[in-house]
Parts: C-alpha cells; sequence; structure tokens
C-alpha cells in the first residue's frame, strides 16, 4: 500500500511549513526535467517542454507546454487548451513573533500568534516542532542569506490547565489568544533565548540573525488508523493532499495535449491576498509571459484563457457521524467513497453545472469515485482558490477536495482511497 501514498507521505512529514513543502515540490519537478524560471528575467521558452516559477519562496507555478497547435482554440476542438489545477501550501499553526522571549519565574516561553482558522484547543499538550525561514546577515544588504530550518525535534508544548483548577472545562472552553495559548520551551532558570538558540542551531552570530517566519507543528508522522487502516491521520491533510496530487499529476509519464499548470499558493489560509496569493496577479501574469514568450499574440492569449478549465483544488468537509446536524440534508460526502465536488450558489465555491457535467464524465470513464459536497443553507462555509483564480482568469471552474474530519486540526482525518481518487481524477483531467 506504501508505494501508492510515497509521495503523499512524504510531503506530508517534510511540508512542516511552506517552504518546506515548495522546497519539496520544486526537487520533485526538477528529478523530472522542469526548467526553473524567473519573472523578472526575459523568458526563451520552447514548445514541448517544462517549466516552472518559484515566489517569494512559499509559491510555485508549473507549466507544460504543448505543440504549438495546442496552444490556441480552434473551432474543431472542444477541449481546455489550458487546463489548471489550483491547490495551497499554507495551514492554520502558531507563528512565531519578532522579539519573541518571554520569561515567567523558572519558565521560558515563546510569544506567538494564531495564523489561520486554527482549532484553538488542538494545540494544547502537543510536542510541538519549529519549522519555516530565517534571514541573515551577508555582504549585500538586497540579498539577504536564506535559510530554511526545521528542528526536526519537539521544542514547545502549550499545557492545558487542570480540570481541578477549572472544572467547567469539559463545558467548552476559549483560549485568551496571547496569555493562555502560550508555548513553553523550557524549566530551567538559565533556558537561552530563542534567537541565541536559533543562532547555535545554524552555527552563526546571534546578531546575524535578522529575521525569520517560523511556525510550530504538532511532531507527529502520519499514522494508517483504523481497524482496516482505511484512514489517514497526520497534520496538514489541508491543503497538502492537493498539492501532492497535483504535483503527481502533472509529473505523470502522457505528453501535454493542452498547456498543463499547477501552481502551488500560499495565504490560502488568511484570504490569499497577498503578492504570492491566489488573489494576485501573479498567475495572469505567468500565464501572459508564456504565451507572449512562444510569439503569440494578446489575442491569441485571452482566447486561450476564455477557453481553458480549472480545478481548484481543497479539502471538503466530510460528513460527521457525531454531528450529523451539521451535515446538508442530501449531500454528504464520506471518507473513503470518493472526492467530493463542491456546489455553493453564493459562488464561494465556483463551480457551475456544465464544468461539473465535464469532470463527471471523465470521472465516470475511469470509473474513478466522487461525490457531491454543499453546505448547510444555514451554515456558510469558506471560500477556496476557486473564486479569485477565476475572477482573474475567467474560465470554466470546478471546486473539489478530499472530504476530511477534523479539518483545520492540528492533526486531520481523512479516508485513504480517497487520496487515490482525487489524483486519478485530475491526472485523467489532463489526459481526457
Amino acid at each position: 500500500m506504501k508505494n501508492e501514498y510515497e509521495l503523499f507521505l512524504n510531503i506530508l512529514e517534510e511540508g512542516t511549513s511552506p517552504y518546506h513543502v515548495i522546497d519539496f515540490t520544486e526537487r520533485c519537478l526538477e528529478q523530472k526535467g522542469f526548467e526553473k524560471l524567473s519573472m523578472t528575467d526575459e523568458w526563451k521558452t520552447e514548445f514541448e517542454k517544462n517549466y516552472y516559477v518559484e515566489a517569494y519562496g512559499t509559491t510555485v507555478i508549473a507549466f507544460r507546454i504543448p505543440k504549438k497547435e495546442n496552444m490556441v482554440p480552434k473551432k474543431e476542438r472542444k477541449d481546455p487548451v489550458i487546463r489548471l489545477m489550483a491547490s495551497h501550501t499554507d495551514f492554520p499553526n502558531l507563528r512565531i513573533k519578532s522579539n519573541p522571549d518571554l520569561r515567567d519565574k523558572v519558565y521560558g516561553k515563546i510569544n506567538t500568534e494564531v495564523y489561520g482558522g486554527a482549532i484553538h484547543y488542538t494545540w494544547l499538550d502537543r510536542p510541538l516542532a519549529v519549522s519555516g525561514r530565517i534571514s541573515l546577515r551577508s555582504k549585500d544588504a538586497f540579498a539577504p542569506e536564506i535559510k530554511f530550518y526545521d528542528s526536526k525535534r519537539p521544542l514547545f508544548i502549550v499545557p492545558s490547565l487542570a480540570i481541578h483548577m477549572d472544572r467547567e472545562t469539559n463545558k467548552g472552553k476559549s483560549f485568551n489568544l496571547q496569555t493562555q495559548l502560550v508555548p513553553i520551551g523550557s524549566a530551567s532558570d538559565n533556558s537561552e533565548g530563542f534567537i541565541e538558540f536559533l543562532a547555535k542551531e545554524l552555527k552563526v552570530k546571534k546578531e546575524d540573525v535578522l529575521s525569520f517566519e517560523l511556525g510550530l507543528y504538532e511532531a507527529g508522522e502520519p499514522k494508517m488508523v483504523g481497524m482496516q487502516e482505511d484512514m489517514l491521520s497526520a497534520a496538514r491533510i489541508d491543503n497538502i493532499s492537493s498539492v501532492s496530487a497535483s504535483l503527481e499529476a502533472i509529473l505523470r509519464k502522457e505528453k501535454a495535449k493542452s498547456l498543463e499548470v499547477s501552481a502551488f499558493f500560499d495565504h490560502e489560509e488568511i484570504g490569499s491576498e497577498t503578492k504570492q496569493g491566489a488573489k494576485s496577479h501573479l498567475l495572469a501574469d505567468v500565464l501572459e509571459k508564456i504565451y507572449t514568450s512562444l510569439g503569440f499574440t494578446k489575442d491569441e492569449y485571452n482566447r486561450a484563457v476564455y477557453g481553458g478549465m480549472a480545478l481548484s483544488v481543497d479539502v471538503a468537509h466530510a460528513y460527521h457521524p457525531n454531528f450529523s446536524e451539521k451535515a446538508d440534508l442530501t449531500n454528504q460526502p464520506m471518507m473513503g467513497k470518493g472526492f467530493a465536488i463542491k456546489e455553493a450558489s453564493s459562488q464561494s465555491y465556483t463551480t457551475d453545472s456544465e464544468a461539473i457535467a465535464i469532470l463527471k464524465s471523465i470521472c465516470d470513464e475511469k470509473k474513478i469515485s466522487y461525490q457531491t459536497y454543499a453546505n448547510r443553507s444555514d451554515i456558510p462555509g469558506g471560500r477556496t482558490l476557486g473564486s479569485f483564480v477565476s475572477s482573474q482568469l475567467p474560465m470554466k471552474t470546478v471546486d473539489m477536495g478530499v472530504p476530511i474530519l477534523s479539518m483545520h486540526s492540528a492533526r486531520e482525518l481523512m479516508g485513504a482511497k480517497d487520496y487515490i481518487y482525487i489524483r486519478e481524477a485530475m491526472t485523467a483531467f489532463l489526459n481526457a
């Protein structure tokens, strides 16, 4: 079984920050011959070649260029000339602030803030490791030395309060995020500060650690669970499951029939309104740069966009057997029964009936299992990448994802087979 899930399990373990997710993704792309480009350079791309662009350390856009005749729509051609897949590299966690050291008697603590819509209590009493990016002093002020860091071992823990001191704790509890959800890193009077610790880890001077973007993560390994080992328990299933499936699809052996694009965006969990988020101009600029570098006109590029199709790939809510009242009356995806196609009349999921029909037809032909998801009418859900991508690039779009439980917990749960289903669906979408 492990061979079927090898890349997914590897990226779950290695992708402990968005920087590490992208580092893993870049290594996979380069091993398959994808050439790295820069947005600040003039491009000299070629037909039937593969490339990728990395932006700000946490976003990658990879693409495979087909034959010239497959880049622009023709009247006799019905399939999309741009086939786009979008997923995100970030996940809710605790992020470490600048000047992070806190001291309370013998205890050394660290100042953090919550990133994204985390379920706060799930971060209690769990061993927490640290990973992310550190910027170091260099000889050129405009080119600081960048180091990726992963402690690989638990450095912190947020201890809960004993029930003897809070008899109401089992009735539900909220936390003061500044004073009560604070990780402890030592119980020694003479413990060093966090920056000093980092400097020793990196073998640099303390004063050369200029800045960092570091987060805490649940230090446990992914585990197959259940009497038939048919479920996967892991941190960061949202949205590394989609990143992994998208990566495997674009790395397949079959030749590209259209311009294939796999976009791995940062900052979805905080709204995507950043320079490397899905709401930026980045993806549209990359696509236009591809067409310009190959000698196509602006009109040909625009026609290709309108003749394209996108998959917005993010997890969905699985039916919860302990909270059945939270599910829609008729759209209740189960773990292990197929990926979910997500619909909302508000267009928070941008799927429309034509796009659904296309994806269902492709999956039916390949006998790939799928389900449908809709929010309860009295419980509005969140937005995905799809609405942002399709507003920048007006093309048919389907929102889809693996149905999971414990979404935004420090550790999440999915049906193991659903990863296979969504990977097969994305691969079939590219091959159709």
